[in-house]
């Protein structure tokens, strides 16, 4: 059985009551266990017609992606992109960070009637956003959420291949943070760089109920060997590098870096 293919069915709706600046919203990066969270906010024109191909982005291969990403940002009638850093995700946990990102391409798309996100219903969403539908499995059901999710995994891929050339050894390029194997093993032999997610791995070391010597992933590991971490003086170091936790500008400009030509 193919992909399923997102129609313009829900637009269609808002565009009949003269609606005309309808916003589709997803996110990309909530899984992996470094790097940012990535949203992106697209709103199509009026009757338009869909760009052949363009579907949920977890559906399509990183060629593909590359290919339409450029066709949505050329035929769209604005895109907005926003982060939020691993520093924020640690602070506010990666529900409410993701959220925040969202609320950063909404806001960076401009003016708008009514948007439509993928997923449930957020709390307080609609005084930061103004009305909106939250469409479950709507990167799969809504074209312009399946827009939005192809330039929001083009800009975060992007993002952490420039990464990997600053950090390499984690296959950042090829595994975008997810804890593949080669991630995990460089992890134990390179140690945690300052955009590895610390939360996601403190949830991990109290799960396992070990402090000292964890293995994260549920690998066994010969002679109890631990997880190597970056002493407190060299985080803070890195840390002046990354953008700002509390600098929505310094997301955008992040993000922006990587958007789709």
């Amino acid at each position: 059985m193919g992909s399923q293919v997102p129609t313009l069915r829900y637009e269609r709706g808002y565009w009949r009551d003269g609606l005309e600046r309808i916003v589709g919203v997803d996110e990309v990066g909530v899984a992996p266990t470094c790097g940012a969270v990535v949203a992106a906010a697209v709103i199509m024109r009026p009757n338009c017609r869909r760009i052949p191909g363009v579907r949920d982005s977890k559906t399509l291969s990183a060629a593909q992606r590359e290919r339409l990403a450029p066709i949505i940002r050329r035929r769209a009638w604005a895109i907005g992109v926003g982060a939020a850093s691993v520093a924020e995700i640690d602070r506010l946990n990666i529900y409410h960070a993701t959220h925040l990102a969202m609320r950063r391409a909404i806001r960076r798309v401009g003016e708008h009637d009514h948007v439509l996100v993928d997923g449930n219903r957020i709390a307080e969403f609609e005084a930061a956003v103004g009305p909106y539908t939250a469409i479950v499995k709507g990167d799969a059901k809504v074209y312009s959420i399946a827009a939005a999710s192809v330039v929001a995994k083009v800009v975060r891929d992007r993002m952490m291949s420039l990464l990997s050339v600053r950090y390499p050894g984690y296959g950042w390029e090829r595994n975008q943070g997810y804890a593949t194997l080669e991630h995990r093993m460089a992890i134990r032999k390179l140690g945690l760089t300052p955009f590895h997610r610390r939360s996601f791995l403190a949830l991990q070391r109290t799960l396992a109920g070990d402090q000292e010597t964890l293995d994260l992933f549920g690998d066994e590991l010969p002679g109890g060997v631990g997880v190597p971490v970056m002493s407190e003086e060299a985080s803070s170091t890195a840390l002046e590098m990354e953008p700002a936790a509390t600098s929505e500008e310094s997301e955008s400009a992040l993000a922006s870096l990587s958007l789709p030509a």
